[in-house]
């Protein structure tokens, strides 16, 4: 299938506009690499005898030895996020897989791993966004030793895979196979859990009611089964090449788990330069990986969080993208599936009825993602349009076999063909104006309610817009402004608590909106909202000149964000001032102020990190494109024959 024109004109822009960056960062990556021997081969003999001083006879025989790869794990485990108390088994069932490939593993180090359904609404949300930095950082930590040949990344919820993937891309002359846990089982439903918080709102059921509804919906280990970031974090690594075939939304403690789990463990040894298929991760992660993480995005109606983190992955990497490009693919790129909260069904529903083998395979045939890429397969993506099962081996010892995604969607509610989507559009949206730039999902709003033009009412905080909503004030049309919700002001938390509200009011016939420089993600769900407005107050955004009364149009059809205010009043406005010292200690927010006191534009990827430039250069953090002459660089030669 030749590429839909769409994607080709978005790919060579992105190619043509990140040709200075992405240049420095492949001249990096190359310096980097140890052509002909392990990486460790550089260290002196001091510093290896720390590296392995600990580990078992056989293991360090291995790594003494200076001629097998040695495989670094890097891992986000703990056991209060359900999604990732699995990982506590992954370490050893990797180390004894990749023993049996003649390599060996160790574990480098982990990193923070924060659950945003513990933190939402309270004010450890403010280091969410952050910890994506963080963890960054923690990666890259354990990677300083250069002891390692590739690495396997334990991660699945919302900063935690972004992160790890931008510490993997600093590292990027290195192979990366990403290793998911998979969903937690199917627990109470979507709506149900929806029905009980919007009864809770009004009051009309109790605490522990909510509680016990709660608790029904997430009740073991594994990812939240609705698809937010964590979910829409599992789909893009698939459709980017990271992980195995299908492996995302494998329940887990189950066999074929395990085995997934190996096979990926033994892929990185296999993948790395001292073997026949070197394929370092910032190769695989290039220009058009990228936009097929964004069609797949939108294909599938993921979360919104990825406005931000794919512009911070694709930074990571060289490579410049905006939300002109998403909003550009977005109308051409057909919603293939419904999970919740664009539909009812769960993830498990999802991979029961065809998974993300399918989307690929539906996404390629309609000439809307790129075949020619490398993933840790190989060339092609077509390879990852399949499913994993069990094999045939001793109980315990099965192995993995690749069967082809199914040719037709086991329920049509759920996932469907690309001839005969739920919608033509991907429903993702940019809207812009006298107000900034900023992000919708439409995908689960109603057509009669992407357009609304009503008062502003300005809420600097979602206690004040609660306490309004509590007490009875917002029961009118209104458009809810809430401001000082940006990466510079308190670290842009998620905004989830005002969605039954709004969902509340909606449901009464009032026409609202939300406009706010803060997040929603992927839970956004069914009320209109701008979101990640940018650039937000505390970098000069105008969201600060919009005064109660104001009428504000927020409309997805025609991508307007407005406060129709006469030009003369709003430009001889003073820009509005909030007490932020309140967001700045407390929960280790003070331990932060470095992260508030750099971070870039929300459209940039709200990082805290400048794109590669090229050796013996000098840029600005984030704004400057690189200067000088750029570092000559290439995706087409890395797999060459190594330098003896």
């Amino acid at each position: 299938m030749a590429l839909h024109p769409v994607l080709e004109t978005v790919t060579n822009r992105i190619i043509q506009r990140s040709k200075p960056s992405r240049g420095a960062y492949l001249a990096h990556l190359e310096a980097a690499r140890v052509k002909g021997g392990p990486q460790r081969g550089t260290l002196a003999c001091t510093n290896l005898a720390h590296g392995f001083a600990a580990f078992p006879a056989n293991d360090k025989l291995v790594l003494k030895e200076i001629k097998k790869p040695s495989v670094a794990i890097i891992s986000a485990y703990n056991d209060m996020l359900s999604a990732h108390q699995p990982f506590e088994r992954y370490p050893e069932i990797i180390k004894q897989a990749v023993r049996e490939v003649g390599a060996v593993a160790q574990f480098a180090g982990g990193t923070p791993a924060m659950c945003d359904g513990v933190t939402q609404g309270q004010p450890g949300m403010e280091l969410s966004l952050f910890s994506r930095d963080a963890i960054a950082m923690s990666a890259a930590i354990a990677l300083s030793h250069n002891m390692f040949d590739s690495a396997v990344y334990l991660g699945v919820c919302d900063k935690i895979v972004p992160g790890l993937l931008i510490g993997a891309l600093h590292f990027g002359h290195l192979p990366a196979v990403f290793v998911p846990a998979g969903p937690m089982t199917t627990g109470l439903s979507n709506s149900e859990k929806a029905k009980i918080r919007q009864l809770y709102a009004q009051g009309k059921v109790g605490r522990a009611e909510l509680l016990e509804g709660e608790s029904q919906s997430y009740h073991g280990a594994g990812t939240c089964t609705f698809y937010g970031t964590a979910n829409s974090n599992q789909m893009l690594m698939e459709v980017m090449g990271l992980h195995l075939p299908g492996a995302a939304f494998i329940t887990p403690n189950t066999p074929l788990r395990d085995e997934l789990t190996k096979a990926a463990a033994q892929r990185a040894a296999v993948i790395s330069d001292q073997g026949n298929e070197y394929i370092p991760v910032g190769h695989v992660v290039d220009e058009k990986a990228i936009v097929n993480a964004i069609v797949a995005l939108l294909a599938t109606g993921g979360s919104t969080n990825h406005t931000l983190h794919l512009p911070a992955i694709a930074k990571a990497a060289g490579i410049v993208i905006d939300w002109n490009d998403f909003d550009e693919l977005s109308k051409v790129v057909p919603l293939l599936c419904r999970i919740y909260p664009n539909g009812e069904a769960d993830v498990n529903h999802f991979h029961a009825a065809g998974s993300t083998g399918f989307v690929i395979r539906e996404l390629l045939a309609a000439g809307l993602l790129h075949d020619d890429v490398t993933t840790i397969l190989g060339k092609g993506l077509s390879k990852h349009c399949a499913e994993p099962f069990l094999g045939e081996g001793a109980p315990g010892n099965e192995g993995v076999v690749f069967k082809p995604s199914p040719a037709e969607s086991g329920d049509e509610k759920v996932l469907r063909k690309h001839d005969n989507p739920f919608s033509p559009d991907g429903g993702m949206v940019l809207v812009q104006g006298n107000l900034g730039r900023a992000v919708m999902k439409v995908s689960a709003v109603k057509p009669h309610h992407r357009t609304v033009e009503a008062p502003a009412l300005v809420f600097n905080s979602q206690e004040d817009f609660m306490d309004a909503y509590k007490t009875g004030q917002l029961d009118r049309d209104f458009v809810a402004v809430l401001r000082f919700q940006g990466p510079r002001a308190n670290g842009m938390p998620e905004l989830h608590a005002l969605t039954p509200a709004l969902a509340n009011l909606q449901d009464a016939g009032r026409k609202v909106a939300l406009v706010t420089d803060g997040r929603m993600s992927g839970a956004s769900g069914k009320v209109p909202a701008a979101i990640h407005v940018s650039p937000e107050i505390l970098a000069g955004g105008p969201l600060g000149l919009v005064r109660d009364g104001d009428i504000i149009k927020v409309c997805a059809e025609t991508g307007t964000l407005e406060a129709l205010v006469d030009s003369a009043v709003w430009h001889a406005r003073s820009m509005a001032h909030a007490d932020m010292s309140i967001n700045q200690i407390g929960m280790g927010r003070e331990l932060f102020s470095m992260f508030r006191n750099s971070v870039c534009e929300a459209e940039k990827g709200a990082t805290t990190f400048p794109l590669p430039s090229p050796i013996g250069t000098t840029v600005g953090l984030h704004d400057k494109e690189p200067v000088g002459n750029t570092v000559p660089g290439s995706d087409e030669d890395f797999s060459t024959k190594k330098a003896t």
